[in-house]
């Protein structure tokens, strides 16, 4: 629930309206109560005029406000509209999640109705009543409006750099590294300072050839699996559940996305069939679109869009897909410092009951090489930086994942051997290509790498 609605527009406006309404009922109340109470120097810095002038500077602001908020809508929809089309449908997320934009619809909505709200008490006394000037609340209004003025100008100025697609990518790695740091633990350190190994976690038990399918609830991209829920039916059965879908998969309800199996070998029993597929189909949870919720893989992927993109005929930017290149380099690299592979819930014995499959290196290696590498096939300046990703990749790697960099290594030195590159070009990538091999060698030959 957080998750989906930190992406929309609407909750920080509509906070904004109801604390604008509790306001502009709250504050004329207090204005009648201390209006013959207010001290001689704060008057000189309150609303001065009479009913008539309250009415026309409250109504100005309503409706400009009801202006600079259609303007700022609009604005906002051509940038989602330029993101999506231009660069990634997959960037929409990071730019309704963005605070500036939803506060400065909050603070312009909210003076908008706030101004409203005042503008109803105001009396001139022309019906019989005795005429009434909210002095304070008016002069609230004035603030806000500056503070619109104010916004306007931030919400511009900031609009004009998130546009950018520098600004765009570095949005998609610092959201994508947050999302590494929270769900994938460290890898353990060598003590010598050499590359290592490390400690691989132990591997999953295998299921038997009779499993009990479980399915889920309902089609949509897997989001987010309810690790205490299903850990707490599969005690009760006294089962093994593994979850082979990887998170971001598209999950069609009532096709197998895991399988369940008695821990003691005897079949299950009519309550415990139902207890786990009831429980497996409420506790993986499917959305509408992916997201970063549990999810490592979601940064590469848009990373991976905006460099596919950039490289289609229609756009022919090969710049942009080598920066997209290097922001999912630093990723791989941050990914392979972290327990990659499944991740196995245990009980209080030890005993492992549930296993959720989570991406490799392999998966994800492939996910931000695969696409470019067929894509920028005809472009010497994407392969070389492939090389280098690769290159740096396994600097950062230890010696049991060099099999998954060399099989990629494979793929890009078969494409650079297909291609009808001049002479030199073919050289370049070639000595770049062998870099990648000294870096798994544990050897970094200082040269030209552009």
């Amino acid at each position: 629930m957080r998750d989906t609605l930190r992406v929309q527009l609407w909750p920080l406006p509509t906070l904004g309206v109801a604390l604008a309404v509790v306001a502009g009922v709250g504050l004329p109340r207090l204005d009648g109560r201390i209006r013959h109470d207010t001290p001689p120097w704060l008057r000189d810095y309150l609303f001065g005029g009479s009913a008539d002038a309250a009415r026309s500077v409250l109504a100005a602001i309503a409706g400009s406000m009801v202006t600079v908020t259609a303007l700022t809508f609009s604005l906002t929809v051509v940038t989602l509209q330029l993101a999506s089309s231009q660069f990634s449908p997959r960037l929409l997320r990071t730019f309704t999640a963005d605070r500036y934009v939803q506060t400065t619809l909050a603070v312009f909505l909210a003076t908008f109705t706030y101004a409203l709200t005042v503008l109803r008490t105001v009396r001139t006394g022309e019906d019989g009543r005795t005429a009434f000037v909210p002095q304070v609340s008016v002069t609230v209004a004035f603030l806000l409006t500056l503070a619109s003025l104010f916004a306007l100008v931030l919400f511009l100025s900031h609009l004009a750099r998130e546009i950018r697609i520098e600004t765009m990518m570095s949005s998609v790695h610092t959201a994508a590294e947050r999302t590494v740091r929270r769900l994938l633990t460290q890898r353990q350190d060598p003590a010598d300072g050499e590359p290592a190994a490390g400690d691989p976690p132990a591997a999953p038990p295998e299921p038997p050839a009779n499993v009990l399918p479980l399915t889920p609830g309902a089609s949509g991209f897997l989001t987010s699996v309810d690790e205490a829920a299903l850990m707490k039916a599969t005690v009760e059965a006294d089962a093994l559940v593994i979850i082979d879908r990887l998170p971001g998969s598209s999950l069609i309800a009532g096709t197998p996305m895991g399988a369940a199996w008695p821990r003691t070998g005897e079949p299950f029993s009519p309550a415990a069939r139902s207890l786990l597929t009831e429980a497996a189909s409420e506790a993986v949870r499917t959305g509408p679109e992916r997201t970063d919720l549990q999810d490592v893989a979601f940064g590469l992927r848009q990373l991976t869009d905006i460099a596919a993109k950039a490289l289609s005929p229609g756009i022919n930017d090969p710049t942009t897909a080598v920066h997209a290149l290097s922001h999912s380099a630093a990723l791989l690299c941050e990914l392979a410092r972290r327990d990659l592979g499944p991740r196995l819930l245990r009980d209080d014995d030890g005993q492992v009951r549930v296993i959720l499959r989570r991406p490799d290196l392999q998966d994800l290696l492939d996910l931000a090489v695969s696409q470019p590498l067929r894509y920028g096939a005809a472009e010497p300046a994407v392969l070389a930086r492939i090389a280098m990703l690769l290159r740096e990749l396994a600097w950062c790697s230890t010696p049991d994942q060099y099999p998954t960099i060399n099989a990629a290594l494979a793929r890009l030195r078969s494409t650079v051997d297909a291609q009808n590159f001049h002479a030199t070009e073919h050289g370049r990538l070639t000595e770049l290509t062998a870099r990648v091999d000294e870096a798994m060698a544990g050897r970094w030959t200082p040269g030209r790498t552009r």
